[in-house]
């Protein structure tokens, strides 16, 4: 029994990933098998989001920190992308300030996936060592100072960014598949931090710093253990962004979008992973769905006209509903897993394997 009861709760914790996966690979198909192409690539779009919003819950979700700063990881990684990936004709001709020995390479997307996540993974160890002895609102303002920084360095320096104008050239048709692979990697990755012992050890000084502290736990080492860890997931995200639009600037990944992704995080709720999913999901569907809204809409024989940004003041406006009647967001701090019956049925099964087990021994020793 007591090993039934073990293995019941391993399955009981470490059942998150595994259906938030399985419900992600459920929805691809769904969307191959019965939608259009154009579906198709919002839904690519929409896995992108998770794959920046798990990798920002790692921090935030688990230090309790809001960090306005993770987008300026996705912008490193989104220009290395470009560097590492783009035609050299077309470097030595937008971007003559490169080495010669960037200007003359074309890496294959996988090693330009790992390669732009790493340095955006450094650049989030570099800032982390002193932004991570912060704490409180002067982290998040520090964060916030960082993303400023990150944006005023790639709108100037023209000769390796292009400037503020957008940097067109990147290598595109990116598959579905493909960012699926690396949703389900940000998911895992989450998991396995989360539960780990320095997952533990950050969310111990979310909850209580002094108790935390008295116990041995040095706060600023796992706080930046996490922000670098979130730093290569976000980075993996701006990587995935730069080849599916095929186009960047360093406004794509500003303020706009940083307010996007932690709408997202704060709406499904901050200190879950399956909130975090949750919230890219139902905004995203939600937008798509406005979106096509605006314009003229024909109900009941009426024509109706919708201006245009309507959809993002409607979804403004839920956002606010959402905060005041749930300020935990809509899955709080809960985490998706198996129902309550099938655990019980699994634990009866093993136990009367077991059961069975015996009986079997018993007899053929008598």
């Amino acid at each position: 029994m007591i090993g039934g009861r073990s293995l019941q709760r391993l399955v009981s914790r470490h059942a998150t990933p595994v259906i938030l996966s399985l419900a992600l690979l459920v929805a691809v198909l769904l969307l191959i098998g019965f939608t259009s192409p154009l579906i198709v690539r919002v839904g690519t779009g929409a896995l992108i989001s998770v794959v920046l919003v798990v990798g920002l819950f790692i921090f935030v979700g688990n230090s309790g920190i809001l960090s306005f700063g993770h987008l300026g990881f996705a912008t490193v990684s989104a220009y290395a992308t470009a560097w590492l990936t783009m035609r050299p004709a077309m470097k030595k001709m937008l971007l003559p300030g490169l080495p010669e020995i960037i200007l003359s390479a074309q890496w294959p997307s996988f090693l330009a996936t790992l390669a732009s996540g790493l340095l955006a993974a450094l650049v989030a160890l570099v800032s982390g060592i002193f932004i991570m002895r912060l704490s409180g609102v002067a982290a998040s303002i520090a964060t916030l100072a960082f993303l400023a920084i990150i944006n005023t360095v790639y709108a100037n320096s023209d000769p390796i960014t292009g400037g503020v104008g957008s940097l067109a050239g990147i290598p595109t048709g990116l598959g579905i598949w493909a960012v699926l692979g690396w949703a389900v990697f940000a998911i895992l990755a989450a998991h396995i931090h989360a539960t780990s012992a320095a997952g533990l050890a950050l969310k111990s000084c979310r909850e209580d710093p002094v108790a935390a502290e008295a116990c041995g736990i040095r706060g600023f080492r796992v706080r930046l253990l996490a922000y670098v860890l979130s730093g290569f997931v976000c980075g993996i995200a701006g990587n995935l962004q730069a080849r599916y639009l095929g186009v960047i600037s360093p406004d794509s990944f500003y303020f706009g979008a940083t307010l996007l992704a932690l709408a997202m995080l704060i709406v499904g709720g901050m200190a879950s992973l399956t909130g975090a999913v949750v919230g890219v999901l139902a905004i995203s569907v939600a937008m798509e769905f406005l979106i096509r809204l605006e314009g003229s809409v024909e109900l009941f024989g009426l024509t109706f006209s919708i201006p245009a940004g309507t959809a993002n003041f409607l979804i403004a406006a839920a956002m606010c509903v959402v905060l005041v009647k749930r300020p935990q967001g809509l899955v709080g701090d809960r985490e998706i897993t198996l129902p309550a019956f099938l655990l019980g049925k699994l634990d009866r099964d093993i136990h009367d394997s077991k059961n069975n087990v015996g009986t079997t021994t018993v007899e053929n020793t008598l």
